[in-house]
């Protein structure tokens, strides 16, 4: 497994004092409780360690952060969209059965009869069950992240099968 997990995105600056409104794949997830640094990759693709000083809610069902160093508009700005990350060492593992949203992106997606869907790249939190986001070029096919259409994940082998919703005329 990789070092680093990621949890979310920077959807963007708050404020003049540097806040930044975190995106997460898990709206209900306590990892921020948990951690005391974040890992950011920029999209220029610079990677920053950062200390989480302040957690908070942002409206809707994100959250509010405030990090270390990080203290105008403009650095903050700076950020937006930036990939999140924490250390898989500072966090305790999942149950068994449970799946940390960040290990599901970048899996590959096959139906139970072998057929390739795409590679999983996002996670949605849109509701009460969170959707997977698979993408195939310019196909893109959501599937609730639920056992009756995600009946096996294995992390090892890099890849998730998938039943895709099916819509009656």
């Amino acid at each position: 497994m990789k070092p680093l997990l990621q949890i979310g995105y920077i959807a963007r600056a708050h404020g003049l004092h540097g806040e930044v409104v975190l995106k997460t794949f898990d709206p209900q997830s306590t990892v921020l409780e948990e951690v005391e640094r974040l890992v950011l990759v920029t999209r220029k693709n610079e990677t920053k360690e950062l200390k989480v000083t302040s957690v908070g809610e942002s409206p809707g069902s994100d959250l509010l952060l405030s990090l270390g160093g990080i203290k105008q508009r403009l650095q903050a700005e700076d950020l937006t969209g930036s990939a999140v990350h924490v250390y898989r060492e500072d966090l305790e593992p999942p149950a068994e059965g449970e799946f940390f949203h960040g290990d599901l992106v970048g899996l590959e997606a096959f139906t139970p009869e072998g057929q390739r869907l795409g590679k999983v790249e996002e996670v949605w939190s849109t509701g009460p069950v969170p959707n997977l986001c698979i993408r195939d070029g310019k196909t893109e096919l959501l599937v609730p992240f639920a056992e009756e259409f995600v009946p096996k994940v294995d992390l090892a082998a890099g890849r998730v099968t998938v039943i895709p919703l099916s819509y009656e005329e």
